[in-house]
């Protein structure tokens, strides 16, 4: 499986556009960061944000747009081999633009301590508390082997959060349905250079600048 739900418990970013209209499309584009690379310090230092975001991001998006000339190519020629074959390079690169995009904003300089309102209710009756959810997906998130993702998702189906761990760059919706309001990105490239192989520490100090405005309007939004 691609995907681990637990048994606990942006105006959002869409999934890649239905294929069939990729002939008209527009290609994607690199998101501007809503603060400057340093803005996250010391928690997540500058080079790692300029590297993380103007190259491995990067990279994603301009893959992403080579995947999809081809598949509209393929799409062309009734080349069904090639539309197959291309799948996995969609996945990848549209999952990590797809992911990265909600990341970036997820995270602020006045990031930090613990949710209000709305949000803050749905966590203590779908985990018991924020210090158990906090726990819990600190768990998940280091839990991940090799690279991959945490997430707090929305079960729309069952009106509750529930928390995912996801591998490489799979997006959480797409691969298992849930709604992404917070993803926690353990890429060693997220911050290998600052905390070396110790993702416990890196887990503990992104706590600090959890951008909880943003993850309780991606949580107003899907309730609609």
């Amino acid at each position: 499986m691609l995907c681990r739900l637990s048994s606990a418990g942006r105006s959002g970013a869409k999934l890649i556009a239905p294929l069939g209209c990729l002939a008209s499309r527009q290609k994607h584009t690199l998101p501007d960061l809503p603060y400057d690379y340093g803005a996250l310090e010391p928690h997540i230092n500058a080079e790692i944000m300029q590297l993380h975001h103007s190259k491995h991001h990067a990279t994603y998006v301009n893959n992403l747009n080579v995947a999809e000339e081809k598949y509209k190519e393929a799409l062309a020629k009734g080349d069904v081999t090639a539309q197959v074959s291309l799948q996995p390079a969609l996945k990848f690169n549209g999952g990590g633009h797809i992911n990265h995009t909600i990341f970036w904003t997820n995270l602020s300089p006045n990031g930090g301590g613990e949710p209000k309102g709305e949000l803050m209710e749905a966590i203590k009756r779908d985990f018991g508390s924020f210090a158990n959810f906090k726990e819990k997906l600190t768990a998940v998130s280091v839990g991940v082997q090799g690279s991959g993702w945490g997430w707090l998702g929305y079960n729309k189906e069952q009106g509750r959060l529930q928390i995912a761990a996801c591998a490489n760059q799979d997006p959480l919706q797409g691969t298992t349905g849930l709604i992404p309001l917070l993803g926690i990105d353990v890429w060693e490239h997220a911050y290998y250079l600052q905390y070396k192989n110790v993702r416990p520490d890196y887990l503990k100090a992104i706590w600090n600048v959890i951008n909880w405005e943003n993850v309780s309007s991606r949580y107003a939004t899907c309730k609609k």
